[in-house]
């Protein structure tokens, strides 16, 4: 397979652990070990306590299958296929595609989910939101670029980088453009749950659509990155089938401590997620002030959902300079949109870390001539 560079994890693989500060991460505050068990409910623990070192199941354990298939109306859990996150994308986007085969992937965004098409030798339409309407994705453009031949429609809501979050008639909209052209539907739902408001919270594509194939995973929502537990749901059985066939070339199955502790996680999703959406709503009314004070610098769409936003920054060396100046002056990471192969006049911020307000006055000393670089 020719395959581009994975331009964002090559970046992060640079600079993540080596920055001293980070405002551009995607991830929520992630539990401690300690915290994690101390959610456990009594099953939790005994298997915590009882564990094997062994293969674990391939699709995933029945247990945590169950525990998955319970976040989505009418999904049983033989509709579940547990692998880690870019692992599924990778698994999904192989099961799904030929060569030749026309595809629309919402951009920019997260470049697994376009760039292996373009490797499978797929023709790829990148569908962009338009920044002046609050970075919709209008549908109208969408239904311009599908085919009667397209295989597959490639979404993330809600979305990185820009925090949008579709209405649900745009979203049922979408789910009929694919219907009528027998279309797949991939739809990374790996930030869903970190509605601002609740009451926007879309459904599952896996619900509404029996060709769509919706990605879940414990590293956003639930606040479990590090254990690299993922999963894709589909009524699709035949594609499963395939989904399954390739996963014997890759990781073949999970972790067997990983899959105990994502099981914990999801019986305490509730909580978790509660404490999280606390969070993203603190560092929103934050980065608000931020960005009214620095309005002559940045100017930024507040995001509907997620713990990213992509806020454009009016320099004339553009935001690829601007991020790199921050970093060797601050010590403060940012992603700037050249990562993403959107322009050079934005950056990705992130707010779901606990340590975002620290962070974010780092950046406005940096802004107002008060860093420790001047």
């Amino acid at each position: 397979m020719d395959i581009s560079t994975f331009e964002l994890e090559r970046f992060f693989a640079r600079h993540e652990f080596t920055a001293p500060y980070t405002l551009t991460s995607s991830d929520c505050e992630p539990l401690s070990l300690a915290a994690a068990l101390d959610l456990a409910d009594d099953e939790g623990l005994a298997l915590w306590d009882g564990l094997k070192l062994g293969y674990t199941e391939y699709a995933g354990s029945p247990i945590l299958r169950r525990e998955i298939a319970g976040l989505y109306e009418g999904i049983d859990p033989d509709l579940v296929h547990v692998a880690a996150p870019i692992e599924s994308i990778f698994l999904a986007m192989n099961a799904m595609l030929e060569h030749g085969d026309h595809v629309v992937c919402t951009h920019p965004g997260y470049q697994a989910l376009s760039e292996l098409a373009v490797a499978l030798g797929c023709d790829v339409d990148k569908w962009e939101p338009v920044e002046e309407r609050v970075w919709k994705f209008d549908v109208d453009r969408l239904s311009e670029l599908v085919r009667p031949t397209t295989r597959a429609i490639i979404v993330n809501f809600p979305h990185n980088p820009t925090g949008y979050l579709p209405p649900l008639d745009d979203f049922l909209a979408v789910i009929e453009i694919a219907r009528e052209c027998g279309a797949y539907l991939f739809s990374d739902e790996m930030y869903r749950y970190l509605e601002v408001d609740p009451s926007t919270r879309l459904p599952a594509a896996c619900e509404r659509y029996d060709r769509a194939v919706s990605l879940s995973g414990m590293s956003k929502a639930f606040s479990m990155p590090g254990i690299r537990i993922g999963w894709l749901v589909t009524k699709d059985t035949k594609l499963l089938e395939k989904i399954a066939y390739l996963h014997d070339y890759t990781t073949i199955c999970s972790s067997a401590p990983s899959e105990v502790l994502a099981l914990i996680g999801l019986r305490a999703w509730e909580r978790i997620v509660a404490d999280n959406l606390a969070r993203l709503r603190r560092n929103l009314a934050l980065l608000e002030r931020f960005f009214s004070e620095h309005g002559d610098v940045f100017s930024c769409v507040k995001p509907i959902a997620g713990t990213v936003s992509f806020p454009r920054v009016f320099s004339g060396g553009g935001s690829g300079s601007f991020c790199r100046k921050v970093l060797e002056i601050t010590g403060v990471l940012l992603v700037p949109s050249e990562i993403f192969g959107y322009g050079d006049e934005h950056f990705r911020l992130g707010f779901g870390r606990e340590d975002m307000p620290t962070v974010l006055e780092l950046l406005a000393d940096y802004l107002n001539g008060r860093s420790r670089a001047g």
